[in-house]
């Protein structure tokens, strides 16, 4: 007997896209790491680019045992694959419902995290290129962009009275349903990998005690 080719590798197929683009994501960490000047990004909680390696390498190894374990049917690597993908779910209904939950508080931090990155604009060119990119090409209303190219009179006409939080969190509402898409997309997603290596695991266990019960022929 043999385990389901069609849960395999539909398990091993989500798990190697997942696995070539954590690989993206190291490599664009490391460009980024490697490319800028300076050093680490003080004003806020971390280096974005060492951020991007460090989730990069964690969904790369997560992802290689999926793939692994699904491909040879090894239950253990299958389990830790099983058991990492429900913690990570379970923390990311925990933070979901923490955010609505202390909604203020995270304005709070995010107001203070927004403050230390305009203070630090001018010394970080991965920070200046992001608030810059953002500004621009992603919601392109927010704190004058380009304004200081303008002579002072022309200025009245151009600069928001918006601020960056305010802007985002009406992004946010007027995009919500692309975002719950999104965020419901993804939590499908994990919730049907789960099944497949639930399911697999399963099928692999059958299988080894029907092997075990099998009379020996003399």
């Amino acid at each position: 007997m043999k385990t389901s080719w069609l849960i395999k590798y539909t398990l091993f197929a989500f798990c190697y896209i997942f696995w070539v683009a954590s690989g993206l994501m190291i490599a664009v960490g490391i460009y980024a790491k490697t490319a800028v000047e300076g050093g680490a990004v003080e004003s806020l909680t971390a280096d974005p680019a060492l951020i991007l390696m460090i989730v990069g390498c964690l969904i790369f190894c997560i992802t290689f045992l999926g793939c692994v374990g699904a491909l040879r049917d090894i239950q253990i690597l299958l389990k830790i694959f099983l058991w990492t993908l429900l913690f990570i779910l379970l923390l990311q209904v925990t933070g979901a419902v923490l955010g609505f939950a202390f909604a203020e508080k995270v304005e709070m931090k995010a107001v203070a995290l927004l403050e230390k990155g305009m203070i630090r604009y001018r010394d970080d060119l991965d920070l200046q290129n992001l608030i810059d990119y953002i500004q621009k090409k992603v919601l392109n209303t927010m704190c004058g962009y380009e304004t200081q190219l303008l002579d002072p009179w022309e200025n009245r006409n151009q600069i928001y009275t918006i601020g960056c939080l305010d802007t985002i969190v009406k992004w946010g509402q007027r995009n919500l349903y692309l975002i719950a898409g999104l965020g419901l997309g993804l939590l499908f997603l994990e919730i049907l990998m789960i099944s497949l290596t639930a399911a697999l695991l399963k099928q692999i266990h059958f299988i080894k005690k029907r092997i075990t019960r099998r009379p020996t022929t003399h």
